[in-house]
């Protein structure tokens, strides 16, 4: 295990050509157009919604124990049993329409066939009680997280093996995960000051220890040039790592210290979005930032106010992206 130390360098806020103003005219540059579904399973957290080849919208009731899919064009919902004490946190979709999920309480990985409602679960190793975010590479097998556990997994599908590497920190809470252009994963060490990464080959992790002791990465996107962006929830900024030099650039966010930034997404133009959900009571918004002008262009706050958007996925077909929300909410964001 190897570990980089990162150059900092902090920018400005950039708006639109306007630089830390504060004001709502500075920050409501292009909103996008956002439309909220009410799911009818009450305060059951739907969340970490994916677009299936038919453009249906597939999402986890994680506190209410259930996986479901959304139809947007007729607006009726669809459930699905998943099996006791399982409460799946996020899902994803393989190119045959199977839903793979996260039994964060159970200790498996679950895929479910919408044809049939049947279930295959994939255990955990001993020790592994907790998957939490999965992510497909390019054999479609399944990378994962698991936060308590404190490993980040390899689901090889053919075989059902699974391989787990565990953080270099203790206690460290390995939470999102992307994988860039080499299918190499990169995850963000959400209780400690890094990103760490895994080489496939060797199974070999090495850290990118971040400057700022008190950096918290909670979700990370890779944009088309292997750049490594994620979120600072504790003091509220936006970051790109260069895994090339270990440089590292921040940009404040703009609902400032308090705004808890969390959800992440990048689209086909690699402009990075994340929703702010912070402070506690406001609405939560979306942000928009473009990454070749290094300028934030966009931010739209939630109608139901969110609660919290945990994750979302951007659906290049429709240039949408889609999310949950803890008000009982699945929401799907156009952008332009």
């Amino acid at each position: 295990m190897r570990r980089w130390s990162a150059a900092l360098v902090v920018l400005p806020l950039l708006m639109g050509g306007v630089s830390g103003t504060g004001s709502d005219e500075a920050w409501n540059v292009d909103p996008v157009q956002i439309t909220e579904w009410k799911v009818p399973w009450e305060g059951t957290r739907p969340r970490d919604p994916y677009v299936d080849p038919w453009n249906r919208v597939w999402f986890c009731g994680q506190s209410g124990n259930y996986i479901a899919m959304l139809d947007p064009k007729s607006g009726e919902f669809k459930q699905y049993e998943v099996p006791p004490v399982t409460h799946p946190h996020n899902l994803i979709i393989d190119d045959e329409g199977n839903v793979w999920y996260a039994g964060n309480r159970n200790a498996h990985i679950g895929r479910l066939d919408p044809k049939t409602g049947e279930i295959t679960k994939y255990a955990m190793p001993d020790g592994v009680r907790d998957p939490h975010t999965l992510m497909f590479n390019r054999d479609g097998d399944v990378w994962f997280t698991a936060q308590q556990s404190n490993v980040v997994g390899k689901l090889t599908v053919a075989t059902g093996e699974v391989q787990v590497v565990e953080m270099s920190t203790p206690r460290a809470r390995p939470y999102g995960i992307v994988l860039d252009s080499r299918d190499h994963p990169w995850i963000a060490v959400f209780a400690a000051d890094r990103i760490a990464t895994i080489d496939p080959a060797t199974m070999t992790l090495r850290d990118y220890v971040l400057p700022r002791p008190e950096i918290r990465p909670r979700r990370l996107v890779v944009t088309s040039d292997d750049m490594v962006w994620y979120v600072d929830y504790a003091t509220g900024t936006l970051g790109k790592l260069d895994p090339g030099t270990g440089r590292v650039v921040e940009w404040a966010a703009p609902g400032g210290e308090e705004s808890r930034p969390y959800a992440m997404a990048v689209d086909d133009r690699d402009r990075v979005w994340f929703f702010e959900t912070g402070p506690r009571g406001s609405p939560n918004r979306l942000v928009g930032f473009d990454t070749k002008t290094l300028e934030f262009f966009s931010t739209t706050e939630l109608e139901s106010g969110g609660g919290t958007v945990r994750h979302m996925v951007y659906h290049e077909p429709t240039r949408s992206i889609w999310f949950g929300t803890d008000t009982n909410t699945i929401g799907r964001a156009q952008i332009p």
